[in-house]
């Protein structure tokens, strides 16, 4: 089976760089996306990234939140998360035992999407070896920007787009 680059994408931010704030870019753009073709599963993915951005800063309402949606949708969508690779028999057991840390506050601890495909692990370590990358690296609670990426990153381009966007609305509206 051939995967979603973007799936690929994600499971390298996720697994070697620990960026989850980039793992819900590069998938959100993919459910947008014609490929993408706004599946459910790729949300599910997504809020696992956010939960655990959320979690490794200690914002374990938001984390709870975004764990408990994502384990609705994947559950919902099981058979589609097999076909992606991912032993979803395991996700489903992990993520609830992520969901019962984040309600005790407990510690973050990074956790690694069971991938069952031989193909896709493989093509992912690939890609970090291209990328000069290690493959499930632990988090650099260090790294300030990687932690408060939402709030340190450039936002130049977001706003650029929102102007834009509102001048072409006032145009057609007036």
């Amino acid at each position: 089976m051939k995967y979603p680059q973007a799936f690929i994408d994600y499971l390298i931010y996720f697994h070697s760089q620990r960026d989850f704030f980039e793992c819900h870019e590069v998938l959100e753009e993919h459910w947008k996306s014609e490929e993408g073709g706004k599946e459910k599963v790729w949300v599910g993915f997504i809020q696992i990234a956010v939960a655990l951005y959320h979690y490794r800063r200690q914002n374990f309402e938001g984390a709870k939140r975004m764990i408990t949606s994502a384990l609705r949708i994947l559950e919902e969508e099981k058979n589609r998360v097999s076909d992606l690779g991912v032993n979803s028999e395991q996700l489903l057991v992990d993520l609830p035992l992520i969901k019962n840390n984040i309600a005790n506050k407990l510690p973050y601890r990074d956790y690694n999407i069971p991938i069952e495909d031989e193909r896709l692990l493989h093509a992912c370590t690939n890609q970090c070896k291209k990328e000069n990358l290690q493959w499930c690296i632990p988090s650099d609670f260090n790294d300030r920007y990687l932690i408060n990426k939402h709030s340190l990153r450039n936002r130049e381009d977001v706003i650029n787009e929102r102007v834009r966007q509102k001048e072409l609305k006032n145009r057609k509206n007036s």
